[in-house]
């Protein structure tokens, strides 16, 4: 009984030593260059602190947003502050639609634990060109 438990400390002993010291692998892992997935470091980086949704539907104070990343309807309080962008140009509440995609800029109320929209922003961002002097 004693020689069967210690042969079997033995073994899983060197097996954890055997993979403790086995080498990590230098390599980097493989990146498709056709584009089909994007590149998660160019796409939309301005956006990656706001909050993504489909508007599913829309009142005077605030806005309920479908497929968000918590898989569940998520509602944003709208005010006064709130800012609006359509197209990369400023806009108002009621260019928006239900069913447009949109990015929020959320800030959480510490007390209530709303998420209050700051800043709303749909259509395209266009990218300024740079002009030919």
């Amino acid at each position: 009984m004693k020689l069967c438990r210690a042969t079997i400390v033995a073994a899983l002993a060197g097996a954890c030593l055997a993979a403790a010291a086995a080498p990590q692998s230098d390599k980097q892992p493989i990146t498709s260059n056709t584009g089909r997935f994007g590149d998660p470091n160019s796409v939309a980086r301005k956006y990656q602190d706001y909050m993504y949704g489909v508007i599913k539907e829309k009142k005077t104070d605030e806005l309920i947003l479908t497929q968000t990343k918590f898989g569940v309807d998520q509602t944003f309080i709208l005010n006064k502050k709130t800012k609006y962008t359509l197209d990369g140009k400023t806009s108002t509440f009621d260019k928006l639609n239900v069913g447009d995609r949109v990015f929020i800029d959320v800030d959480k109320d510490k007390k209530t634990g709303d998420l209050i929209a700051k800043k709303v922003v749909s259509g395209v961002d266009m990218p300024s060109i740079p002009t030919q002097p």
